[in-house]
């Protein structure tokens, strides 16, 4: 029996309207994850048209390498959901004359633990962190307490507009 094919992505970057962030997708595991269009949704809402024509990698990866990111650029030895790196940050040099946002690296693995354990659909989920990473590239933290509720704040707002629930109410 053959193994499955992997879905492979059109080349063209899916774009949320006529001008955006354009997202261009690396899968580096086979799992679950939302289609390129609905992650240029996502990240075009939480952008707010304020970084209009950049471009925003997107990667899925496995726990072992989010594991390894985290752990070099955070100094935390477990994966993690998503990290965000801004474009001056990159682990790698964006292609040439590209103008880059960022990278946002998701670890499906951690997102299915973190939507269960909370009682949140997947997809709701992968929204929130899209929107969540996106907004770290834009300059939002969470270090500090008023920072943390003035993204929390962000987020909600984002997220009911595109239809979803509050992420930090309980079930």
């Amino acid at each position: 029996m053959r193994p499955a094919r992997r879905r492979r992505e059109p080349r063209a970057a899916a774009r949320h309207g006529r001008r955006g962030v354009r997202v261009q997708l690396q899968r580096r595991v086979r799992s679950w994850s939302p289609t390129r269009r609905e992650l240029a949704r996502w990240a075009n809402v939480a952008a707010g048209g304020a970084v209009s024509g950049r471009e925003l990698g997107v990667c899925i990866v496995g726990a072992p390498e989010s594991r390894r990111l985290n752990a070099r650029f955070r100094g935390r030895d477990a994966p993690t959901n998503v990290l965000s790196f801004a474009s001056v940050a990159l682990p790698r040099a964006p292609a040439r004359g590209a103008r880059v946002l960022g990278e946002l690296v998701i670890c499906p693995r951690v997102l299915r633990a973190e939507a269960r354990a909370q009682d949140k659909s997947l997809k709701a989920h992968w929204a929130h962190l899209v929107v969540h990473g996106t907004l770290h590239l834009l300059g939002y933290d969470h270090e500090r307490a008023a920072d943390a509720r003035r993204m929390e704040r962000r987020e909600i707002a984002l997220l009911k507009r595109l239809g979803f629930a509050n992420p930090y109410r309980s079930s």
